[in-house]
């Protein structure tokens, strides 16, 4: 026999004997990776830290229920059996709309839970932060410079015109640190939804969650100025948290809108007219990259919530940082009152638009009246959900009416002003002794421009939108890879 046939059939024997080996040698008889294959521990950038022995674990999309409840009984085994385990408290939380849960395990467990065939991924948990910087002086001009496409002068610096509809009827989830839901400022439209870090109470601590309300829906300083407002707490008085309770936060938000919105369609099949228009969430806080909340982000959105995130404030690319990462939501960027992007706003091809995010004042914790002057990305967020409640709550109209084909590509934006925007402007400019004896805007423009039932955008077509009605060319100090987009309400025809 010679030497090559000798190697050839030691290879084959080899060959052989991995092909036979069974996909299953635990000693449970469930199956497992081969070592070479186990499910990614991802290991990004976390710019505020890790949470110790805290994991999220995603699940692969097409796991049935059964092997999902086999999994879940098979991890507290492993994890009641480890005698590591000390004070882990194990599983903490089970995500409904996402296959995925998160708990604090040992290394042991975690690298048993890589073996499985179901796990899509492992990811360490980490801390998240709010996205402001604190300053001294006050500058409420981001109203008037959203609602302007030239430069703000003394003449429009103090100007913000608007429709009257103004976000009534829209759903605002702000998942933050909560809100001030008492600021007078609110006029009752805030309620508290869902506080989700364990032992936390319903009230907001730190206040950055209240000034983003109060930009997206304050009376005095709110885009949207009839929307509502729900607090959906996931940080803590220091402003920071784990990711994995965002998640959570993102989820519940999601789930509550979807309720939401089919409460709305059967009133509207009964009775044939409904208050509630749609839903939009907010989220200006950030941390490292994270596969897991860009997925919850990514599910809401697909579920029919509207949703505008923080860029960060690292004056880095955003595509390094979660949520700014998730490709559905409307990242946003900071401008300041120059039409610049400030100096701290993330960039990059995952920023979609950018807003004022500099001296901005609105609503804060501590009182009824209390208010704030605040900067960062955190602030520039807030202005876009209000504008995507706005136009929610004013579509279809003469200044907002987008057109779709089938395959929801823009074909027309309405951006023309008819008489009755004109009448809608001058009658919000005007004092209320005398709009008090004059019909109000919303009963000018349905004389005169019948709307189709039940009108709704989807979130990807609303975002086509706003992306397409915003000024464009007017930034300065913008890396190339990034948008020149400064979003616009379009209720100005210059």
């Amino acid at each position: 026999m010679t030497p090559f046939l000798q190697w050839a059939l030691v290879a084959s024997s080899c060959i052989a004997s991995v092909l036979a080996t069974p996909l299953s040698t635990s000693t449970d008889g469930r199956p497992r990776r081969s070592p070479i294959s186990l499910a990614p521990l991802l290991a990004s950038e976390h710019p505020h830290g890790t949470v110790n022995n805290s994991y999220i674990i995603m699940l692969k999309d097409n796991i049935s229920p059964d092997l999902k409840l086999n999994h879940l009984n098979f991890l507290q085994s492993l994890h009641q059996t480890d005698p590591l385990t000390g004070d882990l408290s194990g599983v903490q939380k089970v995500y409904q709309q996402i296959h995925a849960y998160s708990g604090h395990f040992t290394d042991s467990v975690i690298q048993q839970l890589r073996t499985l065939p179901e796990v899509e991924y492992i990811e360490r948990d980490q801390i998240v932060r709010t996205q402001d910087f604190r300053t001294q002086r006050t500058a409420p001009w981001g109203l008037a410079r959203i609602s302007h496409r030239p430069k703000l002068t003394f003449g429009t610096f103090t100007k913000y015109p608007y429709d009257d509809v103004a976000g009534e009827g829209v759903d605002v989830y702000v998942v933050d640190t909560g809100i001030n839901i008492d600021h007078v400022e609110f006029e009752g439209r805030a309620s508290w939804g869902k506080t989700i870090p364990q032992n936390d109470v319903d009230e907001d601590g730190n206040g950055h969650g209240s000034h983003c309300a109060g930009t997206i829906a304050s009376a005095k300083y709110g885009v949207a100025k009839k929307a509502n407002v729900i607090a959906v707490k996931v940080l803590g008085s220091n402003g920071s948290g784990t990711m994995s309770d965002v998640i959570d936060g993102v989820l519940w938000a999601a789930s509550a809108a979807a309720k939401k919105q089919v409460a709305a369609d059967a009133e509207f099949a009964a009775t044939g007219t409904s208050n509630h228009k749609g839903s939009v969430a907010n989220m200006s806080l950030g941390g490292g990259k994270s596969q897991a909340l860009d997925a919850a982000v990514n599910k809401a959105v697909a579920s029919g919530l509207h949703f505008a995130v923080a860029a960060g404030n690292d004056n880095r690319d955003a595509c390094s940082y979660s949520p700014a990462a998730a490709e559905n939501a409307v990242t946003v960027g900071a401008s300041t009152l120059g039409d610049e992007r400030a100096y701290f706003s993330n960039h990059g091809p995952c920023v979609d638009v950018f807003a004022p995010g500099l001296n901005i004042l609105s609503t804060y914790k501590g009182s009824k009246t209390a208010t704030s002057t605040l900067s960062g990305t955190s602030m520039a967020s807030p202005h876009v959900a209000g504008l995507l409640a706005y136009l929610v709550s004013i579509y279809p109209s003469v200044t907002f009416d987008p057109t779709f084909d089938k395959e929801h590509n823009l074909i027309s934006l309405t951006q023309e002003h008819s008489g009755s925007s004109v009448y809608s402007i001058a009658h919000a400019a005007l004092p209320s002794w005398i709009t008090n004896f004059l019909p109000p805007p919303a009963l000018v423009e349905a004389a005169i421009a019948p709307v189709p039932k039940r009108p709704s955008l989807s979130p990807l077509q609303l975002k086509k939108a706003l992306i397409a009605l915003s000024t464009k060319g007017v930034l300065a100090e913008l890396p190339a890879d990034t948008v020149n987009l400064l979003v616009f309400n379009n209720a100005t025809s210059s």
